[in-house]
């Protein structure tokens, strides 16, 4: 099959609203929606408490969460397999090849993420900000949330790269959700599978319903970054 004759079926795929391929973007933006939704707020807590607070192994900690965006995906889906397995410590949750199991590693994956970002963005604030509001008798969750507000863009920013990641993410899916279909099955390791059964037009297909989901939610984030700007330029 040549390129051309996959791009065309791929789309012809994409219109009849083959139930298959939607079950499969289904199940991706769901397992992908709720690790980010429970990952955003502890990751964002500690990415402020980790920039504002000063304690021994700070330093460590940093290191750590930055290290951790390099490990492999299929690294922590080893880990989580091992985890929860009938074996494993976690066992009795019955997660392995569940959603449940793929949400727990979209979690493991997005928090790095959050946290690294969240980190930077509270650092490169102005200290004055924090110190202005403590001055004026703010408590420690007020001045907490007037910092994040104010950095909002830079949280949101982690946000949109944590789902980039967990969406697009493959060998954790694969290990842990093991590829069932109609269950675990995601837009990656659907890809995967019909590449390496030389069907490339489903492949094809939810590809671009990748592309068009990270291209959707970027330029949201830069629309809202544009209006602000223009408010600010404007006042």
């Amino acid at each position: 099959m040549s390129l051309l004759d996959a791009l065309r079926d791929a789309w012809a795929l994409l219109l009849s609203g083959d139930a298959a391929l939607w079950t499969i973007i289904w199940v991706s933006l769901k397992t992908s929606l709720l690790g980010l939704l429970f990952a955003t707020p502890p990751a964002v807590l500690a990415g402020y408490l980790i920039a504002t607070r000063r304690f021994a192994g700070r330093r460590l900690l940093i290191w750590l969460a930055q290290a951790a965006l390099s490990l492999p995906t299929v690294l922590i889906g080893l880990l989580l397999y091992l985890m929860l397995s009938r074996q494993g410590p976690a066992g009795g949750l019955h997660w392995l090849f569940a959603q449940s199991g793929v949400v727990a590693g979209q979690v493991l994956i997005a928090l790095p993420v959050l946290i690294a970002f969240t980190l930077s963005a509270v650092q490169a604030t102005d200290p004055r900000l924090a110190e202005t509001a403590v001055t004026l008798g703010a408590s420690g969750w007020r001045v907490m949330t007037t910092v994040l507000h104010e950095t909002r863009f830079g949280v949101m920013a982690a946000v949109i790269n944590g789902f980039g990641r967990v969406i697009s993410e493959v060998g954790c899916a694969m290990m842990v959700g093991g590829n069932i279909e109609g269950e675990t099955r995601t837009i990656t390791t659907a890809i995967a599978l019909q590449t390496s059964k030389g069907e490339f037009a489903q492949g094809i297909a939810l590809g671009i319903v990748l592309i068009a989901i990270a291209l959707a939610i970027n330029a949201v984030l830069l629309l809202v970054q544009g209006d602000v700007r223009n408010l600010r330029g404007a006042a």
